[in-house]
């Protein structure tokens, strides 16, 4: 078997986004220093998800920050995942929770990080942030 046959996503020309974050598939592949703590950032400024009461779009920008375990994140279905937020109705506070959630089932973290900064309404800019293990500072 072809060491990228593992990967449904990556290497493969599809550009499909998901039509809800319970159809994505995100992607894992092994960590390459499973010995060592060390972080890795991601984020993107591009995230968009629906409001549950207006039906308009929330913006934002998720950075995603970890200490991989046994696993780390495949980029390519993290962005296919992120973005079929696009269609799912959610207040902002239930997205970052959710990205949180799905994640460590994926990889399974020594520690994950997860901020949500998103436009201001009305004058208020929301700004959520959720942590594994729970309680971590």
């Amino acid at each position: 078997m072809d060491k990228n046959d593992e990967f449904e996503l990556l290497g493969s020309s599809t550009n499909a986004i998901p039509g809800s974050r319970a159809e994505a598939k995100i992607e894992s592949f092994p960590n390459p220093s499973p010995g060592r703590n060390y972080w890795i950032d991601l984020s993107t400024n591009e995230f968009t998800s629906l409001c549950p009461v207006t039906g308009q779009p929330d913006f934002g920008r998720i950075t995603i920050r970890y200490i991989p375990d046994e696993a780390c994140i495949e980029t390519k279905s993290l962005k296919f995942y992120l973005n079929a937020y696009r269609s799912e109705s959610c207040f902002n506070e239930t997205a970052v929770n959710w990205i949180l959630d799905d994640l460590v089932k994926v990889c399974s973290p020594k520690k994950m990080l997860i901020r949500g900064k998103f436009a201001s309404r009305g004058g208020i800019r929301v700004v959520v942030e959720v942590r594994y293990p729970e309680g971590e500072e």
